[in-house]
C-alpha cells in the first residue's frame, strides 16, 4: 500500500485534502492549495508541488506559467489523515502577486489595518502577461 492510499480522501469535499505549503529552511507558511490523489502522486513522481485547481478544475503545478516552483523536500500529514503539510524549496517567490509567501499582510490590534509585511520580488503584469 502507498502512503497516498492513507489519506482519507473519500472524507474530503470532492476528495480534496488541503495542502500548507511551508518554507523547509526557514519554516514560513508559504500557501495553501488542495490535493487530490493524482496531484500528490505527481508531486512525489516528479519533485515539484503540483495541486488541483478549483477554479480551472485541472492539475497545476506551482510555477508552470512563472518559474516560480516549489520544489518537494518532504511530507507530512495531520492525525486524522485528512490534511498535509508540504515541506518545500521555493525557487522565486512563492505568491501570483510577486510576494515570496502568499501571507504578506498582517493586522496588529494598533493599527486595524492590512499592512504589507513582505516586499514583491516581481511585477506580476509582467510574469503572467506572457501566457495571456
Amino acid at each position: 500500500m502507498s502512503i497516498v492510499d492513507e489519506i482519507s480522501w473519500d472524507k474530503a469535499p470532492e476528495g480534496l485534502v488541503p495542502a500548507v505549503v511551508q518554507d523547509s529552511e526557514t519554516k514560513e507558511v508559504l500557501m495553501l492549495g488542495f490535493m487530490n490523489r493524482a496531484a500528490l502522486e505527481k508531486t512525489l513522481r516528479e519533485g515539484k508541488v503540483t495541486f488541483w485547481t478549483r477554479s480551472r478544475q485541472k492539475l497545476w503545478t506551482k510555477g508552470e506559467t512563472s518559474g516560480n516552483v516549489l520544489e518537494f523536500v518532504s511530507l507530512r500529514v495531520n492525525c486524522n489523515d485528512d490534511s498535509l503539510l508540504v515541506l518545500a524549496r521555493p525557487i522565486g517567490a512563492t505568491c501570483h502577486t510577486g510576494h515570496p509567501t502568499c501571507y504578506y499582510r498582517e493586522v496588529t490590534s494598533e493599527s486595524g489595518e492590512w499592512q504589507t509585511i513582505t516586499e514583491a520580488q516581481f511585477d506580476p503584469e509582467q510574469v503572467y502577461a506572457k501566457s495571456a
